[in-house]
């Protein structure tokens, strides 16, 4: 049926992750780009724009685009970390699971679960970062050394 390799699976792992870090670069520069009330909902589209009128306080903008750039250098390190695992390092592999997972996991309970969003961007990057995350797993666990995850 399926013949997946290590290298096809690292493969997998650093085309998710290049994604995932590509977005988040784009998701950076377009928050550091806008006002507070723009990046506000832009972020939390389940919110009526209408609430988030401000005016902010200066220091609501600088928090918003210290955020946005969070987001950038965290992309700019999965973009970096997804070479890497191109190539098979197994520890670009964990630090860019750490790294980025952990921001996933922020954006999922604070905004996922606060209802803060609809279906997003940013949901569907939660997701893609889960299966790199899964994918590194399996990666991991199986030990697969150049060898085929299912043997014939």
């Amino acid at each position: 049926m399926f013949n997946l390799t290590r290298s096809t699976l690292l493969k997998t792992t650093a085309g998710l992750w290049l994604v995932w870090g590509l977005v988040h670069i784009l998701a950076g520069v377009m928050t550091i780009s806008r006002d507070a009330a723009g990046a506000l909902a832009g972020i939390a589209d389940a919110v009526d724009p209408a609430l988030l009128i401000g005016p902010y306080h200066e220091a609501v903008g600088a928090v918003i685009n210290q955020h946005g750039f969070n987001l950038a250098w965290i992309g700019a390190f999965s973009v970096i970390g997804a070479i890497y695992i191109w190539r098979g390092s197994v520890t670009a592999m964990f630090l860019t699971a750490v790294v980025g997972g952990l921001a996933d996991v922020g954006y999922f309970v604070f905004m996922d679960l606060g209802g803060f969003v609809h279906f997003a961007p940013g949901t569907v990057m939660t997701l893609i970062s889960g299966f790199a995350i899964i994918l590194s797993t399996v990666i991991y666990l199986t030990g697969m050394r150049g060898k085929n995850l299912r043997q014939t």
